[in-house]
């Protein structure tokens, strides 16, 4: 090629433009409208005739020449027409007479010159006031002297004929500017700049697309792993992350890359947040938090927006921790159920799997997630790459109790008296958060009865409290406290003399909560896989108290309707699930609660209707035989049975010393127990 191409500079001297040309920018158009309110405000703004201002004197020497026609009084500025039009102002060459009140007979209404009267008036200020070229006015004003005031004003205007009129002042000009244009203007300046807003890239209109994460920095109360009990297996798993956000370049080096999420999944309140916390704390970095909830708005595009935010944050404060709590508010799987379908949240969530792609190696960012409902979660939130690990924090065990009680006692000052090996075993299954709260109100009990030591008893009033419910009025009726007392031995009774059941702790006839009597029952140790004679002895007990009314009393009521609730549940679960019951070794999922209500009505039934019958059948010849064991067995202890009443009317409460008292040791099985016939099983 021979021809030579222009370079840029080229172009540009030859007048050439290397740049598109862009459209009127917003200061033209503001210019422009700023013009047209001007134009508008010159040309419709009243104006007003020109006129003299004159003394208040002079206006009474014009009146009295009969040179004023007409007058409008406006609270104390007045107002009015010459009949002739006069010079003003008067100049000192036109002479005046130096005494007031002297009139010049010569001068008429509307000579050059005024009257003596108004002349000499004057002569005082004239000299002291700037001399201007005299003009002639049609038109007046002065002020009306308010303080002074003038009586014979009225008069003189009626003798002379001047017309007079009269209106209530009017505002000041800006104040009706302010009213009749200010909002217009208001309207227009509000409408242009959401405009503005709404038209910007980050969607921030009035702030909602703006992360509403709370960062907590390295000035605020640390919180690490040894704050945290109860959870080592957690623990451990998150100090690799801590590791990481420690020293990174120990495993970029090897090539290693960390997980980037971890899902913390656990029941409510086990401690999912202190531990996230804890990790931020031990490795000494910027921690975000931020709820799943505050994501969704009722405007499509502001979670996403939010989500887009939240992660611009972490990244220029990395190395840093995001932690999104409650995280199945915004990651329910999408397209699930009748109706499930949420535009606002399926973006969000969108927007959350892109960001959670979008870490390369140089965002030294942790993302911890925060759910006890993992079942809902979208698979595409769960796979490796977002998600690579689920951490299971469950429920603490004896140890994990005994530490997390030493966490919370350490702020309150405790007595001698105080067991926390023998309160750990007393609170089985009981959460970090349920701890604390037994901590809390044993020191609120503590101050309610001005003590300066939380003692044992009121540990133990505290965690019935929290169990059972608080106390309410003792029951007034007899025939009622007869029945609850017999309903809630036939319980005790039964769960005594079951070697295999959990130990009676505690019988009471008090109401607490909606309970008329509670049976307090704590098992002496975890159990993490239950046996089938341990499941017959629990619808053994919650049977003792409905066959304990009908053998005292011939007649049943309705206390016991809780604990048949339950018992058949036990008994469902027993045979459809866990392969108890006369169907065999086969599993049927009839009380599997889906959490999409489309998939449950979608899926139907895994069995017959005669395969239901059988399970109905079976649920009911179950809760049958059982109720007749437990009807021989109190039959046989009707003396402990009627012992234990009659000292549960008297004490209203009983623990376990005087239950051994009654019903004997708990270690020696009952005779009556093992002598008891079987029914026998037909179909």
């Amino acid at each position: 090629m021979t021809d030579k191409q222009p370079t840029i500079p080229e172009k540009q001297q030859k007048g050439l433009s290397t740049q598109r040309p862009h459209g009127l920018g917003p200061t033209f158009w503001w210019a422009v409208l700023l013009i047209l309110l001007i134009w508008n405000a010159m040309f419709l703004w009243p104006h007003s005739k020109p006129e003299a201002h004159i003394p208040y004197s002079t206006f009474l020497g014009q009146v009295r020449a009969d040179n004023v026609s007409e007058l409008l009084i406006t609270g104390p500025q007045l107002s009015g027409t010459f009949v002739k039009p006069i010079l003003w102002p008067v100049s000192p060459a036109a002479g005046a007479p130096s005494r007031p009140g002297m009139a010049k007979t010569a001068t008429s209404p509307g000579s050059k010159h005024l009257s003596g009267t108004q002349a000499g008036k004057n002569d005082a200020e004239n000299t002291r006031t700037p001399q201007a070229s005299p003009q002639k006015y049609g038109d007046f004003a002065t002020v009306f002297p308010e303080s002074v005031g003038d009586p014979a004003l009225m008069p003189l205007l009626e003798s002379h004929h001047v017309t007079v009129n009269a209106k209530v002042p009017s505002k000041p000009w800006f104040l009706t500017l302010l009213v009749d244009w200010g909002p217009m203007l208001l309207l227009v300046f509000y409408f242009v700049w959401m405009g503005r807003q709404a038209m910007s890239s980050q969607s921030k209109l009035f702030g909602l697309g703006r992360s509403k994460a709370k960062r907590y920095s390295s000035e605020q109360p640390k919180v690490t792993f040894s704050d945290v009990a109860g959870a080592n297996e957690a623990k451990g798993d998150l100090q690799e992350v801590v590791d990481f956000l420690q020293n990174p370049q120990k495993y970029h080096k090897i090539g290693a890359r960390i997980p980037h999420g971890t899902l913390l999944v656990g029941p409510p309140g086990t401690g999912k947040t202190l531990l996230a916390r804890a990790v931020a704390g031990e490795a000494g970095v910027p921690f975000f938090h931020i709820n799943g909830s505050e994501f969704v708005e009722m405007f499509v595009g502001v979670g996403a927006s939010r989500v887009r935010s939240f992660f611009e944050q972490a990244k220029a404060a990395s190395p840093s921790i995001v932690f999104v709590d409650e995280l199945d508010a915004v990651g329910r799987r999408r397209g699930a159920g009748l109706g499930a379908t949420n535009d606002e949240r399926e973006q969000t969530l969108n927007q959350l799997l892109v960001e959670m792609d979008g870490f390369d190696e140089s965002h030294e960012v942790i993302v911890l997630a925060a759910t006890n409902r993992p079942d809902v979660l979208d698979p595409a939130l769960l796979r490796p790459g977002r998600f690579d690990r689920q951490v299971t924090v469950p429920l603490p065990d004896r140890e994990g109790r005994e530490g997390i009680l030493r966490i919370h006692t350490t702020k309150i000052p405790i007595a001698p008296d105080v067991n926390l090996d023998l309160l750990s075993r007393k609170i089985v299954g009981m959460s970090g958060a349920d701890i604390a709260n037994i901590c809390n109100e044993a020191a609120l009990v503590a101050a309610r009865h001005d003590r300066r030591q939380v003692s044992m008893a009121d540990f133990e009033e505290a965690i019935d409290k929290i169990i059972l419910g608080g106390e309410r009025p003792s029951l007034t009726d007899p025939n009622a406290r007869r029945i609850v007392a017999y309903h809630e031995s036939g319980h005790a009774t039964v769960a005594w003399l079951t070697p295999a059941t959990d130990p009676v702790h505690k019988v009471t006839i008090i109401p607490h909560g909606r309970a008329l009597g509670v049976t307090e029952q704590v098992p002496s140790e975890e159990q993490y896989n239950y046996s089938r004679t341990y499941l017959i002895a629990r619808i053994d007990v919650m049977l003792g108290g409905r066959v304990s009314e009908q053998i005292v009393f011939g007649d049943v009521t309705t206390g016991a309707e809780n604990d048949l609730i339950r018992a058949t549940r036990l008994a469902k679960r027993m045979i459809t699930r866990w392969g108890m019951g006369s169907l065999g070794l086969v599993a049927f999922e009839s009380d599997e609660q889906q959490p999409f209500l489309g998939y449950e009505l979608s899926r139907g039934k895994d069995y017959s209707e005669a395969t239901a019958a059988r399970i109905d059948d079976d649920v009911r010849k179950l809760i049958s035989e059982r109720c007749e064991i437990v009807t021989a067995l109190l039959n046989g202890t009707r003396d402990k049975l009627d012992k234990l009443a009659e000292t549960l009317l008297r004490e209203e409460t009983v623990d376990e010393q005087v239950l051994e008292q009654i019903l004997g040791a708990r270690n020696q099985v009952s005779q009556k127990l093992n002598t008891v016939r079987q029914p026998k099983t037909t179909r």
